[in-house]
């Protein structure tokens, strides 16, 4: 089996955790017998410097053309100045479109062995697996009209939150079946008493539940998920919500296991293709330290391997290799806290190459 991965590095530390999954992806090709052919491209501020924009027609090509998308980072505050159009974020944003990349997967595990990590109690996160569902490519990230213009002689700045009705069924139906896989509880997560595109995504998710009775659907407004996230990660198993409810809430879920540094994702279309990045930001002020942690990026991989390519058994092995890694007390800076017996940190590299021999090992 072959399969064709595009390689987008991006900005900051991009390169550097993609060349640790890189890694990973290598260890796997030793134990199953396949082989994954790269093309880098060019994506973010490094594209605008090279090309002039951040999502060049060749990174497209490039993207379109594989089997799956492996993604770092994008973004440096040197760019700040630049035109909207040409901000490296807006390559992120223009890839899931052009790829139709409308649903957004992101697992938040607590590992056993890093509840020290997180700066709340143990009793209120061990054990917490949460899968949030995220729409990718509709909201205020897209709608129209937008802009800042002059409206009665002084400057507005306006986004508009519109969702299709299609476009929220889909996602659904992907909420709906991922809740199947698991223990069969949905919670859509809207702002329905004020907003008139919640009222809308509350009723059209209501009316998917129909197609999965064995699902149990509840409700709830964003603001309380966010203090529920925290108050009682645990009664949460999938989560679906929309485009910036997901961003905000997603990011703040990432405090449970401790860090962003531990919380990949898949962006998935209607068919297998997908992009897989980790959460996290480019992180430019920690570029060439090799300090970052990796693992977000190599469960990233692991991600690919399950809803791209259909190998299941390749991305247990990675889970199964983090996880061991992590139990024989290895720890990157961002998850290690001192003073913790059989403990020790380990720079990006070295995290790469423990994940990547443990694959080999098991």
């Amino acid at each position: 089996m072959r399969y064709k991965i595009a390689l987008l590095g991006g900005d900051g530390i991009g390169p550097a955790i993609i060349n640790e999954g890189v890694k990973v992806l290598n260890s796997i090709e030793h134990r199953f017998g396949i082989k994954f052919e790269y093309e880098k491209a060019l994506i973010g501020g490094c594209a605008y410097d090279d090309c002039g924009h951040p999502l060049p027609e060749s990174t497209l090509s490039i993207a379109k053309d594989a089997d799956a998308v492996f993604l770092g980072a994008v973004g440096d505050w040197k760019y700040d100045s630049l035109p909207p159009e040409l901000r490296p974020e807006k390559a992120l944003l223009g890839i899931r479109k052009a790829l139709n990349l409308f649903a957004n997967l992101r697992p938040v595990t607590v590992f056993d062995e890093l509840t020290d990590a997180s700066t709340l109690k143990e009793n209120v996160i061990k054990g917490v697996d949460i899968m949030i569902v995220r729409e990718l490519t509709g909201d205020v990230y897209f709608g129209q009209p937008r802009g800042i213009e002059e409206i009665n002689g002084e400057r507005a700045g306006f986004n508009n939150m519109i969702y299709f009705e299609k476009e929220i069924e889909r996602v659904a139906h992907v909420a709906f079946q991922t809740a199947q896989k698991r223990k069969k509880k949905l919670c859509s997560v809207d702002k329905a008493n004020v907003l008139d595109a919640s009222r809308l995504w509350r009723e059209v998710v209501t009316a998917v539940s129909d197609n999965y009775p064995d699902v149990e659907l509840t409700h709830m407004y964003v603001d309380n998920a966010a203090m529920q996230l925290i108050r009682d990660p645990k009664q949460f198993d999938v989560i679906v919500t929309g485009n910036i409810f997901g961003d905000i809430l997603s990011d703040e879920a990432s405090m449970l296991p401790g860090s962003l540094g531990m919380l990949p994702s898949a962006s998935l279309s209607n068919n297998q293709k997908g992009l897989f990045e980790p959460i996290h930001g480019s992180a430019p002020d920690l570029k060439g330290k090799n300090i970052v942690n990796p693992i977000a990026t190599i469960l990233s991989a692991a991600m690919m391997m399950r809803y791209s390519f259909g190998l299941d058994d390749a991305a247990l092995l990675i889970e199964k290799s983090v996880k061991n890694i992590l139990k024989m007390g290895y720890r990157t800076k961002d998850i290690y806290i001192p003073d913790t017996a059989g403990t020790s940190i380990v720079s990006t590299t070295q995290m790469g190459d423990l994940v990547s021999k443990e694959i080999l090992n098991l």
